[in-house]
């Protein structure tokens, strides 16, 4: 069975000035650390950082960016996270951050992008 190919404008058409710029930010702090891959996937972005999986950007709202690190311990002490969940039967824990500015991004936050890339 032949694979379907996702392409990144399929989450990028149409979204705002602002959405877009917070994606470029975003990307351009993860490649910061290191080398990334950005894959664009049926309904989310996946974040690679050449062996793993290490973020996903799930949502290009109006005027913000939903991303998800996945952690295999829950980092509840932090200012940035709106979420932490445990996904069932495993030991991880998604964290979601949305960013509504590039000052979202913050020195919290790039110790996480450091933290995900690293794991």
């Amino acid at each position: 069975m032949a694979s379907e190919e996702y392409q990144l404008s399929n989450f990028t058409n149409g979204k705002s000035e602002i959405t877009l710029r917070l994606f470029d930010h975003l990307i351009k702090e993860f490649v910061k650390v290191g080398s990334i891959e950005v894959v664009p996937l049926k309904s989310m972005i996946a974040i690679n950082n050449g062996h793993k999986r290490i973020a996903w950007v799930t949502q290009l709202g109006k005027n913000f960016v939903q991303i998800v690190f996945p952690f295999k311990q829950q980092y509840s002490d932090n200012l940035c996270f709106q979420k932490i969940a445990q996904v069932p039967g495993q030991q991880q824990y998604n964290h979601h951050l949305r960013i509504f500015t590039t000052d979202d991004v913050n020195e919290e936050v790039k110790k996480f992008i450091k933290l995900a890339y690293q794991q």
